[in-house]
């Protein structure tokens, strides 16, 4: 009699332990469980992960800005809106072709006449192709330059009521060479869509046809601000 109870007295001790010990933990998973489940679990999202710069081609539509002059001898310059769309196929790591074509708008000052012609309406189209060239990148953007030419077709005479453009010291409509030198700054928003801004100088070789006849370059600041579509196609 006297041995068995400490026996039985240990057993008793060691299963309730055991109890307490189970119930603890189960209770502590219950209460980790539910603070997981009430808190959520957060995961982070890279949207930038898959930028890769191994895209076969891409296309571009930014508003558009340019300043013209709409005539050789004018001191008045014209800042004209509208739209630019590019797009490129790339055939190396670093090198594309790209082909861009433009429309600009607006008013241009006109110089002194009698015939009370004020802010006539102008407009310049613009299109060219060129070498691309893919510089400094990482995941978040690039900077990018290119080298285009091309032509440029000049709406000079529209508004000026059957004049001759002389009398506002305007160039004839015409369509004349051009040239496109300056580049891109990309900024990544996701594998596919990028923010773009294309800063450009561009230079055009309009004349007249009146007396005196003057043939010149023209080399003026452009820039336009959109979007940039990645198609999925790789090379």
């Amino acid at each position: 009699m006297v041995m068995r109870f400490p026996v039985r007295f240990s057993a008793l001790f060691a299963a309730l332990a055991a109890l307490a010990l189970c119930a603890g933990t189960r209770a502590q998973a219950q209460s980790t469980a539910a603070q997981t489940s009430g808190n959520g679990t957060y995961i982070a999202v890279d949207p930038l992960a898959n930028v890769r710069y191994d895209n076969r081609s891409d296309v571009s539509l930014g508003m558009a800005y340019d300043h013209m002059k709409a005539g050789p001898t004018l001191l008045q310059g014209s800042n004209l809106g509208g739209l630019d769309l590019s797009g490129s196929l790339w055939f190396a790591r670093h090198w594309a072709v790209e082909g861009t074509g433009r429309a600009y708008m607006g008013t241009s000052g006109a110089g002194v006449n009698d015939q009370n012609i004020d802010g006539p309406f102008v407009a310049q189209y613009l299109f060219a192709a060129g070498p691309e060239w893919l510089g400094p990148h990482n995941k978040h953007g690039a900077l990018i330059a290119h080298a285009m030419v091309g032509g440029a077709y000049g709406d000079f005479q529209r508004d000026l009521r059957g004049n001759s453009p002389s009398v506002v010291d305007f160039y004839n409509n015409q369509l004349a060479p051009a040239a496109i030198i300056g580049g891109h700054f990309d900024l990544n928003r996701s594998a596919r869509w990028v923010f773009r801004v294309t800063p450009d100088a561009v230079m055009t070789h309009y004349s007249t046809n009146y007396v005196p006849k003057i043939s010149q370059f023209d080399v003026n600041f452009a820039i336009s601000v959109g979007v940039e579509y990645k198609f999925k196609k790789k090379r």
